[in-house]
């Protein structure tokens, strides 16, 4: 039975990973504001600007889309040191992703860790790209472009 109930635990982390279920129940609108709500418990503010209707989105575009936020956001709130997030999705051809803080921004001889190359991967598997640049004068921002069709 304990095989079993590991089983299903993996099961589910494996499910979570591949489609978060904030996706389904608030929308990728609502998934957004919701983890940047929770990352706002360590004290970074967060804004989080979207369109008022988001017309319907692949797949793989919401959760490409939901996990470079999300990393993004996650750098934020552990390794910049920031005091203010912001967050903006707009629409134009393609679904465009910016998240920038006023954090300390990106150290010259930043070894590429596993976050940042699976921003960047996230976004080329869809033909998209990320881009990640050092904001003059402190902060960072993360710039996403993914195709919708």
């Amino acid at each position: 039975i304990k095989h079993a109930q590991q089983a299903v635990g993996d099961i589910r982390r494996v499910v979570y990973n591949l489609r978060p279920p904030a996706l389904d129940d608030l929308g990728l609108a609502g998934a957004l504001r919701a983890q940047a709500a929770e990352y706002g418990a360590s004290g970074v503010h967060f804004s989080v600007r979207v369109p008022d209707s988001l017309p319907p989105l692949p797949a793989a575009v919401e959760v490409a889309c939901y996990r470079i936020a999300q990393e993004a956001m996650t750098n934020a709130v552990k390794h910049a040191q920031a005091r203010h997030c912001s967050l903006t999705l707009s629409i134009d051809g393609a679904l465009a992703l910016e998240v920038a803080d006023d954090g300390r921004g990106l150290p010259p001889d930043l070894p590429a860790g596993m976050g940042l190359a699976s921003m960047r991967e996230r976004a080329a598997e869809l033909g998209g790209q990320c881009r990640i640049d050092a904001i003059p004068g402190g902060g960072t921002r993360v710039l996403a472009s993914l195709p919708l069709g």
